[in-house]
C-alpha cells in the first residue's frame, strides 16, 4: 500500500492486520457495553481487549466499499502502521457487519473492508500528546451529516499499551478500537471521519460511501 507523509509517498509491507475490540479506557463502561450486546444475543469478549486477527487485503484506500446487505456500520478509529522499523499513525474504519456480529464478532469483522485515509504522521511527532488527539465520525441521515462518533484518545486504552499485547511489530497495522456512537448504532451510507491534532494543529481526513449488494439466496 502506498501512505503520504508530509506529502511524501511510502511505500508500506503489511503483512498482519489486527483489530483491537472492547479498548475503552472506562472498564465499568466497558463491561456495561458486554452486558446491553449480551442481552441482543451477542456473545462476551473471552478477554478484555480482544485481538481480532483479519486478512491484510481487507485495508483499503478505497472512496466505495460494497457491503452485503443494510446491516453494516462503520467506526473511526486511530490506525498504527510500522513497516522497516519506523511507526505512522493514521485513521481508518473498522466497518462491522451488524446482523452477522450476533454469531460472531470475528466473522462480522472479517467479512466487511476497512477504509484506511491516505495520510500518516510519525508516531513520534504525537507520542507526548496522544491522548489529546480528537477522533469523529458524522454520517449521512435524511440529506443532513449528522455528528456520529466523538471523543479523544483519552477514552481508548494507551496504544502503547494496545501494542504490545497484540504481539504488534515490523509490518504490522493495528485498528485500535473506537468511541460510543451518538444515538445508536446505526447503518449509514456515506461517513466523514477525521484525526486532529490540537497541538500540531493538523488533521487526518477519511471520507468513504457504502453501495450495499442484494442478499440473495
Amino acid at each position: 500500500m502506498k501512505f503520504l507523509h508530509s506529502g511524501d509517498e511510502i511505500d508500506v509491507t503489511i503483512d498482519q492486520l489486527v483489530v483491537a475490540g472492547w479498548t475503552g479506557r472506562n472498564q465499568e463502561a466497558v463491561d456495561h457495553h458486554i452486558e446491553e450486546l449480551r442481552l441482543l444475543g451477542i456473545a462476551p469478549p473471552s478477554q478484555v481487549p480482544l485481538y481480532y486477527r483479519g486478512s491484510k487485503s481487507l485495508l483499503v484506500q478505497d472512496t466505495v466499499i460494497d457491503v452485503l446487505g443494510e446491516g453494516t456500520s462503520g467506526e473511526v478509529e486511530p490506525l498504527l502502521i510500522q513497516t522497516n522499523n519506523i511507526l505512522y499513525i493514521g485513521l481508518a474504519s473498522d466497518h462491522t457487519d451488524r446482523d452477522l456480529e450476533a454469531h460472531s464478532v470475528a466473522a462480522s469483522k472479517q467479512i466487511c473492508l476497512k477504509p484506511a485515509a491516505r495520510d500518516v504522521w510519525l508516531y513520534e511527532t504525537i507520542e507526548d500528546h496522544v491522548d489529546d488527539l480528537v477522533l469523529t465520525c458524522s454520517i449521512e441521515e435524511n440529506g443532513e451529516w449528522v455528528l456520529y462518533q466523538e471523543g479523544t484518545l483519552a477514552s481508548i486504552r494507551p496504544l502503547a499499551e494496545l501494542m504490545a499485547g497484540s504481539g504488534f511489530d515490523d509490518h504490522y497495522a493495528m485498528l485500535c478500537g473506537t468511541l460510543p456512537a451518538i444515538g445508536s448504532v446505526r447503518p449509514a451510507m456515506k461517513y466523514r471521519m477525521q484525526l486532529q491534532d490540537p497541538v500540531l494543529k493538523r488533521a487526518i481526513s477519511l471520507d468513504y460511501a457504502v453501495r450495499t449488494l442484494e442478499i440473495v439466496s
